[in-house]
C-alpha cells in the first residue's frame, strides 16, 4: 500500500494551520504542524492584511513538518479565503499589503458602479452575489480614487496566488479563488471584458487561470534553503477555502446542501452547470468554481463572524470558553429578538454586541442585555437565515433538498447543529471540522493521481472521518419565529 503525504496550508480571516496528511490507500490521517493568528491591521484609517507575516508563518510551517516530524511533504497547497489581492510590479515586488475585504473604501462602492454598468447587466455577466468588498468593486473604488499602485501594477494576484508566488515565483491565477472576483464569466475560466471595462481596470493585469490540481511550480531555492525542504510542488488546489471544503463533503447521492460553517456561513448545492436568472439575480444567489468542473450555486451569509466579534468584546472584561457562551444562549428565552445577520451595520461593526442592541432598538424589539441573550439572539438568527436560504434554494431548482451537510468549524457547535435540524426539519450531519483542510489535501492526491476523481475523494472521507447525525425534533414554534424573522431588513 503506498503512503502519501501533504502538506495543507489554510488561512481564515482570523487563524491560518499547516496540516498534515498521511494517505494510506482509502484512509486519511491528520496532523496539526503549525496554528497561527491572522487579524486585519488598521493602519492610517484603513485595514490591511500581513502578506509577509503570513508568508512567514507558512515556511515555519514546512519548517516543523520536516525539523520536528521528520517528513518531506511530496508537495504543499494552499487555500485562503477570497476576493482579495496583492498587486505586483513588472519587477516581481508587491506593491505594499493588500486591502482587506473589510475595509470601508467600498461602502458605497457598488452604488457608484452600477451608475456606470447596471445591476442586472453585472449580474448576468459574472453570475457573482452581489456584496460590496468583491474585487470588481474594490478594484473600482481604487480606480475611482486614481489609487497609485494600479498604476505601477503590472499583475494582480489574489491571496492564494500570492503566497503561491512568494513559494515558487511563478504568477498564476487559480479558478476557483478567482470566481469570487465578479470578474469571470459564470462557470467559465475567462476574464469577462466588460467587466473590467466598466470598473477602469486593465484586463491585463490578470494572468493564467489554471484549475485544482495544476502543478504552479516547484519551491524556490531561498525557500528550500530556509525551511530544508526538498525542491517539492506547490499544487493549485480548490485555493478559495470554500471551494476546497466543499470537496471535502462526505456526501453520497442527490438532494443534499451543504452548510460550510466558520467566520462566514456558505450556504448551498453544487450543480454541473451556473444558474443565473433574474429570480437568482433578485434572491441573490452566487455562481462560484468548483472542483471537476462543478458550480457551487450558494449564498454567502454572516456566519460566526457575528458571536465571534462578541467574544472579542466580552473578553476585554474576561476571558470566556465557547462552552460558557452556548451555556449562557441556553439559559435564556429563544426569540426574544432576532436579527438579520447579512445586514450592511455587521459588517464590521466598532462594537457588534452594541450594534445588535442598536439594530432590536430599531426594529422595535425587546433590546438583548446579557450575554446570553445576545448569543441566543445571534443562533436564533443565523439557523432562521439558513431556513430562509433553504426554501429560497429549493424554489429556484424544484427540489427538495433532503438532508443538510454541515462542514469547518461551526460542525463542532452542538446546539446550533440540533437547531438547524429543528428549524429546517431536515436530517443534519455534521463533520468533518477540518473540512477546508481536508479539501486541499485530497486535491494534492488527486494531483500526484493518488485519487482518481472527486467521488472517490468523498469515499476516501467517509471512510476517514466520523460524522454525527442530527434529527429534526421541534420543541419550539418555528413556524412564528420565521414568520417574525422574514421581515426583518
Amino acid at each position: 500500500m503506498n503512503t502519501n503525504h501533504f502538506l495543507a496550508f489554510d488561512l481564515g480571516a482570523s487563524s491560518g494551520r499547516a496540516i498534515l496528511g498521511k494517505l494510506s490507500g482509502e484512509k486519511l490521517e491528520l496532523l496539526e504542524i503549525h496554528r497561527f493568528k491572522n487579524q486585519m491591521s488598521l493602519i492610517h484609517g484603513k485595514y490591511y492584511w500581513n502578506i509577509f507575516s503570513l508568508f512567514d508563518e507558512l515556511k515555519t510551517g514546512l519548517k516543523k513538518c520536516i525539523s520536528k516530524h521528520n517528513i518531506q511533504p511530496d508537495s504543499i497547497g494552499i487555500d485562503t479565503w477570497g476576493v482579495d489581492y496583492s498587486l505586483v510590479t513588472s519587477e516581481g515586488q508587491l506593491i505594499g499589503l493588500p486591502f482587506a475585504y473589510r475595509d470601508h473604501r467600498t461602502d458605497n462602492a457598488m452604488e457608484d458602479y452600477f451608475k456606470v454598468m447596471p445591476k442586472n447587466e453585472t449580474y448576468f455577466l459574472s453570475g457573482i452575489q452581489f456584496m460590496q468588498f468583491n474585487t470588481l468593486f474594490q478594484l473600482f473604488a481604487s480606480a475611482k480614487e486614481n489609487f497609485s499602485r494600479l498604476k505601477i501594477a503590472e499583475s494582480l494576484l489574489f491571496t492564494p496566488d500570492t503566497l503561491n508566488y512568494l513559494f515558487t515565483g511563478v504568477k498564476k491565477n487559480e479558478y476557483t479563488i478567482s470566481s469570487t472576483s465578479q470578474l469571470l464569466k459564470p462557470g467559465k475560466p475567462e476574464w469577462e471584458p466588460k467587466l473590467f471595462e466598466a470598473a477602469g481596470i486593465p484586463m491585463q493585469l490578470m494572468g493564467e487561470i489554471v484549475q485544482p490540481g495544476d502543478e504552479i511550480g516547484k519551491i524556490l531555492a531561498e525557500v528550500q534553503k530556509e525551511t530544508g525542504s526538498d525542491e517539492i510542488p506547490c499544487f493549485a488546489v480548490a485555493s478559495h477555502d470554500t471551494a476546497s471544503a466543499i470537496a471535502s463533503v462526505p456526501a453520497d447521492g442527490d438532494n443534499w446542501a451543504y452548510l460550510s460553517s466558520g467566520t462566514w456561513s456558505l450556504l448551498g448545492i453544487e450543480c454541473k452547470v451556473p444558474l443565473v436568472s433574474d429570480k437568482t439575480l433578485e434572491m441573490n444567489f452566487t455562481n462560484e468554481g468548483g472542483v471537476d468542473g462543478t458550480t457551487r450555486f450558494l449564498k454567502n451569509i454572516m456566519g460566526m463572524w457575528l458571536i465571534q466579534e462578541c467574544k472579542r468584546i466580552w473578553e476585554e472584561e474576561k476571558e470566556m470558553d465557547w462552552q460558557e457562551i452556548v451555556d449562557l444562549s441556553n439559559a435564556v428565552e429563544p426569540f426574544k429578538c432576532l436579527i438579520n445577520p447579512d445586514n450592511s451595520v455587521f459588517l464590521n461593526p466598532v462594537n457588534m454586541p452594541v450594534a445588535i442592541q442598536n439594530y432590536c432598538e430599531k426594529t422595535e424589539q425587546p433590546i438583548p442585555k446579557t450575554k446570553g441573550e445576545i448569543a441566543r439572539c445571534i443562533y436564533d438568527s443565523l439557523v432562521l437565515k439558513y431556513k430562509f436560504t433553504i426554501n429560497q434554494i429549493e424554489f429556484l431548482t424544484g427540489n427538495n433538498i433532503e438532508k443538510l451537510h454541515i462542514i469547518g468549524g461551526g460542525a463542532h457547535n452542538k446546539i446550533m447543529n440540533q437547531l438547524t435540524a429543528d428549524a429546517i426539519g431536515i436530517t443534519v450531519f455534521a463533520g468533518p471540522t477540518e473540512a477546508t483542510a481536508i479539501g486541499n489535501l485530497m486535491m494534492q492526491a488527486k494531483a500526484i493521481g493518488a485519487v482518481k476523481s472527486l467521488s472517490n475523494i468523498r469515499k476516501v472521507i467517509r471512510n476517514s472521518f466520523e460524522v454525527t447525525m442530527y434529527k429534526p425534533s421541534p420543541k419550539l414554534d418555528w413556524d412564528s419565529a420565521f414568520e417574525k424573522f422574514k421581515k426583518l431588513d
